[in-house]
């Protein structure tokens, strides 16, 4: 676990687009490595993958809107020696071609990087059709697939470098949502980050819900409540070791992210709390529920995850202790 501690973000802080970091990042690696190449379905301007497209056009590969042809092609590529960065939106790069991640992919262990374009409600105003909350939990339960949630710009572009060396099929969530870094430092596959130090509950998150965590902290240290915040980008492999101290060291948890509340990062937290050391666990996500129509940030806040909603879900659990 990397141990640092940051404040919670002004509200006039500047904030950044993950997919320009993605975008910018493959680029740059793609300049030094000649096996990189992008497939996308007919989405180079939504994953901002346009300037990509004008300097490598014969290693940007677009297949329509063929999502299952696409992860199968990727697939072939790997298999080829390339190393494949697959953009597509979240909710079809998941649901329309999940056989393909699992048996061409995840089966075949081939180096495919399946980069989640606008994930969990980032399409918010076109409806539960786009969303992809159920998309973590999915690859939760695949072998062999690492996933990962970067939590701002910064992050995002480590992710990425850090997935083009890596060998092995990924899972990795690019934001559409401008955000403030929070993160620092460079990220560290598998382990987790502490951004606010704190006694008597954990926060755990990840994604774009991570500085609303650090909100939720700013609002209880003023009630004298002491909230850890635990960063959380890897969700596959999970930093096991990190949940446990918490566990110990305040006694109760309570996790955050733009995905399904249970069989995500909630999911993978309470198994081990569960196995380890049990405490009070609660999970804020999307219940079970298809979200309805609006801006994700709206969202967001209608699900508990605003940072005074977060406060309010640890005050709560905190009465559970022992």
């Amino acid at each position: 676990m990397t141990t640092r501690t940051t404040h919670a973000p002004m509200a006039d802080a500047p904030t950044y687009d993950a997919r320009d970091a993605f975008a910018a990042t493959l680029a740059e690696l793609a300049r030094a490595d000649q096996r990189i190449v992008a497939v996308v379905n007919d989405s180079v301007g939504s994953s901002k993958l346009g300037e990509f497209q004008k300097e490598f056009p014969e290693r940007t590969i677009n297949v329509g809107i063929a999502e299952q042809t696409q992860v199968g092609a990727a697939a072939g590529l790997a298999n080829a020696g390339k190393i494949p960065f697959v953009s597509c939106a979240g909710s079809f790069l998941t649901a329309r071609a999940m056989e393909q991640v699992k048996v061409d992919c995840a089966y075949s262990d081939y180096n495919v990087k399946l980069c989640a374009q606008s994930p969990g409600m980032g399409y918010g105003n076109l409806g539960a059709t786009h969303h992809s909350v159920e998309d973590i939990a999915w690859m939760r339960a695949i072998a062999n697939m690492a996933v990962v949630v970067p939590a701002d710009h910064r992050e995002t572009g480590q992710v990425i470098r850090w997935a083009a060396e890596h060998e092995g099929p990924v899972y990795i969530r690019i934001s559409r949502l401008a955000l403030p870094n929070v993160t620092t430092g460079n990220f560290e596959f598998g382990r987790a980050s502490v951004l606010a130090r704190g006694d008597d509950v954990t926060i755990v998150a990840n994604g774009v819900v991570t500085v609303r965590a650090l909100a939720a902290a700013d609002i209880l240290v003023a009630e004298g409540v002491t909230a850890r915040v635990l960063h959380m980008p890897t969700v596959k492999p999970l930093d096991s070791d990190a949940i446990v101290a918490a566990a110990r060291e305040t006694g109760a948890i309570v996790t955050v992210e733009e995905a399904t509340a249970g069989g995500a990062l909630g999911g993978a937290v309470a198994e081990t709390v569960c196995d380890h050391h049990p405490v009070p666990v609660t999970r804020l996500g999307v219940p079970d529920v298809f979200a309805p129509t609006g801006s994700e940030p709206w969202l967001l806040d209608h699900f508990g995850m605003s940072p005074e909603g977060i406060a309010a879900s640890c005050r709560e659990t905190i009465e559970k202790k022992a």
